[in-house]
C-alpha cells in the first residue's frame, strides 16, 4: 500500500481525518528516504545520537506502530519487539540489520495492520493489554499520540537527509 500525501478533506469525520493525517505523515517517511544512497541509509550524522540513522528511524516508527496497535490496544504478545524486550538495550530497534527498503516495506505493512485495527474497533475502546498502564488508553488517544509520534520522526528524518546529502522539502 502507498499512503497518500495529500492532506485529509477539510470536512470529514473525526476518523477519517485521524487517519488521514497519520498517513498523511506516514507517507513523508518514505518521501524522506527515496533517492538515498546506501552509503548514507545507517550513517549517522549526529555525534552524539549513533543510532539516529535514516534506517534506525524507520525501524524504530515500525516497531512503535507495533507497540501501540498490537500489544497495548489488542493484548497481543510482546515477543519479538526489540522495545519490549527487556533482554536488548533500549534503543534495539533502532539498530536493523536490514537495508533501508525492506524496513520502509516493513514499516508500511505495520502501518496497514494498524489500519486494520482503526477500522475495526471504536474511537473510544481501550486497549487491552494487562501489564503496561498505558493501554488504558483509548484508540482515538492511541492515533493522536502516533500521529505526534511519525510527525516528530518524520522532522527528525528530514534533518538527517539534509545533513547526509542537502535534499530537503516537504512534500
Amino acid at each position: 500500500m502507498t499512503f497518500s500525501r495529500e492532506r485529509p478533506p477539510f470536512v470529514a469525520d473525526e476518523r477519517t481525518q485521524l487517519v488521514g493525517w497519520l498517513d498523511q505523515q506516514r507517507a513523508l517517511v518514505r518521501f524522506k528516504c527515496e533517492g538515498l544512497a546506501a552509503d548514507d541509509e545507517k550513517r549517522a550524522v549526529l555525534p552524539t545520537s549513533p543510532v539516529m540513522t535514516m534506517a534506525g528511524l524507520v525501524s524504530h516508527m515500525r516497531w512503535t506502530e507495533h507497540c501501540w496497535f498490537e500489544v497495548l490496544f489488542l493484548g497481543a504478545s510482546s515477543a519479538g519487539n526489540p522495545q519490549l524486550d527487556e533482554d536488548l538495550p533500549e534503543d534495539a530497534d533502532m539498530m536493523p540489520a536490514a537495508p533501508l527498503a525492506e524496513l520502509l516495506d516493513e514499516f508500511e505493512a505495520q502501518c496497514e495492520r494498524s489500519n486494520q485495527i482503526i477500522a475495526a474497533h471504536s474511537l473510544d475502546d481501550t486497549g487491552k493489554h494487562p501489564d503496561f498502564g498505558s493501554a488504558q488508553a483509548t484508540l482515538r488517544w492511541m492515533i493522536l499520540h502516533m500521529l505526534e509520534e511519525t510527525a516528530r520522526h518524520v522532522g527528525h528524518l528530514d534533518t538527517i537527509r539534509e545533513l547526509l546529502d542537502g535534499r530537503k522539502g516537504y512534500y
